[in-house]
């Protein structure tokens, strides 16, 4: 039964997102407000999906601790679902992007309306600094910054070594940093077609200032992370 609601998703998935892809064609020629708001509207309809056809709910965890206005949110990265969900959780966020993702027939454009912060990962010092760059300019809207640490997608359980973007805006922006831990990878793996019935868990946890020395920052923000992702994980088994 797992396998067949989960094909009953995957179509559903990708008749809902074409059908929003050609809905909001039109918003590229608006203000920004329109694409965020059917970024948001198209999130939304993923996760109902999910509840209808796939038997997998989401609970979203202390996001009274999101301060208000600019601040870096610093999340785990373990499925697909991560990438879009923000888009409903927090508001028109500034998401830190591969900038191949650009070459993507509309949704890149849609990327470019809205002001992600695409960055080419293999441009080395020029990669930070046009993170930097974009991310000053998304502080100065008052808009939250999403980067995944990771830089990568990792299977629940695993660890990699936090990438250094992550303390550039740290240091370059002077903002908190809030961590987010999840277990999403239980439920929508990577790199599979299994989706499995459960709860999806998005904890934000509370946000750590500026001002720390980097290797104390860093520190802070994985063990924050990765041991609340790993709770998560237990919860889950347990449940």
């Amino acid at each position: 039964m797992t396998w067949v609601r989960s094909a009953l998703f995957q179509a559903a998935f990708y008749l809902w997102t074409a059908v929003m892809v050609v809905i909001f064609v039109p918003a590229l020629l608006g203000p920004k407000s329109w694409t965020v708001k059917g970024q948001a509207i198209w999130a939304q309809g993923v996760v109902l999906l999910l509840r209808g056809l796939a038997r997998i709910r989401l609970e979203v965890r202390g996001i009274g601790n999101l301060p208000q206005g600019a601040a870096i949110v610093a999340s785990k990265h373990q499925s697909a679902f991560d990438t879009l969900i923000y888009h409903r959780l927090l508001r028109d966020p500034a998401i830190v992007m591969k900038k191949e993702l650009l070459k993507i027939p509309i949704y890149g454009s849609y990327s470019l309306k809205v002001g992600m912060i695409p960055v080419d990962r293999k441009a080395g010092a020029a990669a930070l600094r046009a993170l930097l760059k974009g991310a000053e300019a998304a502080k100065a809207q008052s808009r939250p910054i999403l980067i995944f640490p990771e830089g990568t997608r990792t299977a629940p359980g695993v660890r990699v070594s936090y990438q250094a973007g992550i303390s550039a805006l740290y240091k370059g922006l002077g903002l908190a940093v809030v961590p987010v831990a999840l277990n999403s990878g239980l439920f929508w793996p990577r790199r599979t077609f299994a989706k499995w019935p459960g709860t999806i868990v998005i904890e934000f946890l509370p946000a750590i200032p500026p001002g720390l020395a980097r290797q104390e920052f860093m520190a802070r923000l994985e063990t924050a992370i990765e041991e609340t992702s790993e709770r998560l994980a237990r919860e889950a088994a347990r449940g």
